[in-house]
């Protein structure tokens, strides 16, 4: 089951189990020493994505974060991440899609990483800049227009 909610209104252990698998995939896994709570969770507009594929063993199998981006009213994605456990079972592919959704018509950017750029592209976002390097991983900007 894919949800989405304000930050705010998340469950405790639920926060606390997305928090923990970015810092997994993201910190451990892929070897990145920075800050994971840069501020962003807590603005206003902010809402985050999970999929809990087993509501009889709650956990987080994966998750992104949306953003208000920018004056104009855009929207960014972010913090895409599943557990190495629940991998290649389409999970990410639902938790960016329902992202998508709540975006709606706005524009959308995101830096992929540079190895997902053509899973981004057959969601419609298209490169939006030069790759860039980021904690030691190649990123690639990426947006995908409005629909229509």
């Amino acid at each position: 089951m894919i949800h989405a909610a304000a930050p705010s209104s998340v469950p405790p252990r639920v926060l606390y189990r997305i928090m923990r698998l970015r810092c997994e995939v993201f910190v451990v896994e892929q070897a990145c020493a920075y800050l994971d709570l840069d501020g962003r969770d807590v603005e206003d507009g902010a809402v985050l994505v999970w999929a809990d594929p087993d509501p009889s063993a709650p956990t987080v199998a994966a998750t992104a974060r949306v953003l208000v981006e920018g004056s104009a009213g855009g929207r960014r994605i972010g913090r895409v991440a599943t557990a190495p456990a629940w991998r290649r079972q389409g999970l990410a592919a639902a938790v960016v899609d329902h992202a998508l959704a709540l975006c709606g018509d706005a524009p959308v950017v995101l830096d992929a990483q540079a190895h997902v750029v053509g899973w981004y592209e057959r969601r419609g976002f298209e490169r939006a800049g030069p790759e860039f390097d980021e904690d030691g991983i190649a990123h690639v900007p990426m947006r995908r227009r409005p629909p229509g």
